[in-house]
């Protein structure tokens, strides 16, 4: 599945969106409101709830052999950006 990222309004109820829709009769989709203001700083009520449910995460357990192959990619990723750092970006991804 993939995510499609549309703006809409509501009228009547119903959504509609401020951009056609390519999707197939009868495709289901999921809702959410809010908008992409900066509303300031959080509230103290909102740092302290944030920082209690930080606190209920717990470590990650990775496996000693994953651990290794997730080392080996990273030092695979630098390397590769040591090696192509003069490149320019239209010659990174070709």
């Amino acid at each position: 599945m993939s995510l499609l990222l549309l703006k809409g309004i509501i009228r009547n109820g119903r959504v509609e969106t401020v951009e056609p829709i390519d999707l197939p009769e009868g495709t289901e989709v999921v809702v959410t409101s809010g908008d992409d203001r900066d509303d300031g700083p959080m509230s103290a009520e909102e740092i302290a709830r944030v920082q209690a449910a930080m606190k209920r995460f717990q470590p990650l357990d990775i496996p000693d052999d994953v651990a290794a192959d997730l080392d080996e990619w990273e030092r695979k990723v630098n390397q590769y950006s040591i090696d192509n750092a003069e490149k320019g970006l239209e010659d990174v991804f070709r």
